[in-house]
């Protein structure tokens, strides 16, 4: 079986996961602390970030892209109906350039400060930037998050999904971003009702059943985490 190295709260992780489920794909799951900078881990991927799938007999695929392009070549092609990778060029395009919004501009602009701050930091030791979390990083999150709703809700009033008429990875990786969000209360889902309807579809899958069964110790999700009707 498949392992993969992830962390509960990242959203990268989280977007393989989900991806995994979608093909009925199993995995060990190994919680990774990065912060730790394990000489182990370090071994099978010097970038010492989540996520890592070590494939059955031993390939190691690092990141999110590789790992979510190695799923869509190796099983994709067997499984048209589930693929996540449209089949047409265009299709290919918009869910390649949606991936990245939501994995490169929105991870930066607000999951990662969200996740640094109110998660990763009370768990590092201060000589490692543990410590308080920095308020002005995570009002900035909270600020810019609307803004990615609001796209959210441009891309499904013209669309079925965001990427086109069918789910891609393109859901997943802004489902991802959203439920950490959503897990640490910093969504507000009084913003748009669009975005809002398309993540009370995607939260209802059964790929999204083992994400809100995930708990962080010392930090329990919002009220509204595990809510399919919210």
């Amino acid at each position: 079986m498949s392992l993969l190295f992830h962390h509960p709260l990242c959203p990268h992780s989280r977007f393989i996961r989900l991806a995994l489920a979608e093909y009925g794909l199993d995995a060990d799951l190994f919680e990774e602390k990065v912060h730790e900078r394990r000489q182990d881990f370090l071994l099978i991927d010097p970038a010492g970030r989540t996520p890592v799938l070590v494939a059955d007999g031993g390939l190691v695929v690092p990141g999110a892209g590789p790992i979510a392009e190695w799923i869509d070549e190796a099983y994709g092609p067997n499984t048209p109906a589930a693929r996540l990778m449209p089949g047409d060029i265009a299709g290919r395009v918009e869910t390649r350039r949606l991936m990245d919004w939501f994995n490169g501009k929105m991870f930066a602009e607000v999951t990662d400060w969200l996740v640094t701050q109110k998660v990763y930091k009370r768990f590092m030791p201060s000589k490692a930037g543990g410590g308080a979390p920095d308020m002005t990083l995570v009002r900035a999150a909270r600020a810019n998050i609307r803004h990615h709703l609001a796209y959210i809700g441009f891309l499904v009033s013209e669309r079925n999904w965001l990427a086109g008429p069918r789910m891609t990875y393109a859901d997943l990786a802004a489902a991802a971003h959203i439920s950490v969000a959503d897990y640490l209360g910093d969504v507000p889902w009084d913003e748009d009702e669009l975005a809002k309807a398309w993540y009370q579809k995607i939260k209802s899958r059964p790929s999204f059943r083992a994400l809100l069964a995930d708990r962080v110790i010392g930090m329990a999700p919002s009220e509204v985490y595990a809510d399919l009707d919210f």
